[in-house]
């Protein structure tokens, strides 16, 4: 088809160069600290879809008119515009199509503008035929009208429906606060009714407040390590409800090495005895990293805990701590039980716990791995679960060495 391309070429140059001009004029707006009101955003979005509705009537004229079938692109213009823009932006946008094209086919048709066919693809002059520019104008201008409707009132539903989603998402994160708030002071006033229940205990159990007979003994006993075991559940409870509403943690720069190696030594004895062989690697680079230490701390004695507690005696299990240059990976591996398919995430879930972890403890409280996953998430970290191929399962979890950028520790 012989086409005035030059022309073509330079009306496309236009339309990408103001184009360009508009994105960075808008990202400029939006995207720093300026502070533009949504008026002015909308006109800079009326202006630049205006002016590409111009530009590409432009184009159509110098490509065939209305015998070029790709006037059809102007739906697409009214579907962003309904989209961004308001129901009357919208319908004056569409208008504004109208009025191009219904004058660029009226003028080709009058002689006023030179009409350039489409040789080869439409040489029957049907810009010349009222009946058909008068059918094609007509079913061009209730499209445009239809779909700037149709658009529009599903936008506003979705909108409708998202600021219902969002009311109630603040009202669930509301009572989850209110929530968590009442199992704090709840757990705390728990706490210290336990706490002294424990302590008279200790004080039976000790003799100290007389000789106890072999019953007495074993019941006073049994009735402690209950005791114990509900203060251990409580305290987990109360750290994991003070981290989610806090939902802040102090950090600072601290030792890693220091902190490891005194986990390792709370838990040696208990692997000691049940015979379970510990190994640890830790790269030499590990030095000074940016982080909470007794909240890491105890993320790893858990893991390790966890590691002794599912792996049967006469097992091994091994601490990995390498350093990636901006993050520190850390792998806890045993030769355990493993987790069951399917629940390689729920298990980091508070309270839930695994058939086969059920089976070879009842009385675990669930929660050591909701604090790992709560103190990895306030270090801006990641934490996973995976078994291995020889048996067992390895938790590993990522955290950055360093305070974020522009952030001082």
């Amino acid at each position: 088809m012989s086409l005035p391309t030059s022309k073509l070429y330079f009306l496309s140059a236009i339309l990408l160069a103001y184009n360009f001009i508009l994105y960075d004029l808008i990202r400029y707006f939006t995207w720093g600290d300026h502070t533009v009101s949504h008026r002015t955003v909308s006109n800079i979005i009326v202006f630049q879809i205006s002016a590409d509705l111009f530009i590409l009537t432009a184009i159509l004229h110098f490509s065939g008119g209305i015998e070029n079938p790709f006037f059809l692109y102007f739906v697409f213009h009214m579907v962003l515009t309904s989209i961004f823009l308001s129901r009357l932006q919208s319908y004056i946008v569409a208008t504004l199509a109208v009025i191009f094209f219904g004058g660029l086919i009226f003028f080709e048709h009058i002689g006023i503008l030179e009409h350039y066919t489409l040789a080869g693809f439409a040489e029957d002059g049907r810009y010349r035929n009222v009946m058909f520019i008068g059918g094609t104008f007509f079913i061009f201008t209730t499209t445009l009208y239809l779909v700037v409707y149709m658009t529009t009132s599903i936008t506003k539903q979705l909108h409708k429906q998202q600021a219902h989603l969002e009311h109630a998402n603040a009202l669930l994160q509301q009572k989850d606060h209110l929530k968590n708030e009442y199992v704090m002071r709840l757990t705390h006033d728990i706490k210290g009714h336990l706490a002294a229940i424990e302590s008279c205990l200790d004080v039976v159990l000790h003799h100290m407040a007389g000789e106890l007979t072999g019953k007495q003994q074993d019941l006073t006993e049994r009735a402690y390590r209950r005791a114990n075991k509900c203060m251990g559940f409580i305290s987990a409870l109360l750290r994991l409800t003070r981290m989610k509403l806090g939902g802040h943690v102090d950090m600072q720069q601290f030792a890693m090495r220091n902190v490891i190696m005194d986990t390792l030594a709370a838990v040696e004895r208990r692997a000691k005895d049940k015979s379970i062989n510990i190994s640890y690697e830790i790269d030499d680079s590990i030095d000074e990293i940016y982080g909470e230490p007794v909240l890491l701390g105890e993320a790893i004695t858990n893991l390790l805990f966890n590691a002794v507690r599912y792996t049967p005696s006469g097992g091994d299990m091994r601490l990995e701590v390498k350093d990636e240059g901006q993050t520190v990976l850390i792998k806890v591996r045993d030769t355990g039980i493993g987790i069951p398919e399917g629940d390689q995430e729920k298990i980091f879930e508070e309270f839930y716990r695994a058939v086969n972890a059920r089976e070879v403890e009842r009385d675990s409280t669930g929660l050591g791995l909701s604090i790992v996953w709560q103190v990895i998430e306030r270090h801006g970290g990641r934490v996973w679960a995976q078994n291995n191929e020889s048996g067992g399962s390895t938790f590993s979890f990522r955290i950055p060495k360093n305070p974020p950028a522009g952030q001082n520790s």
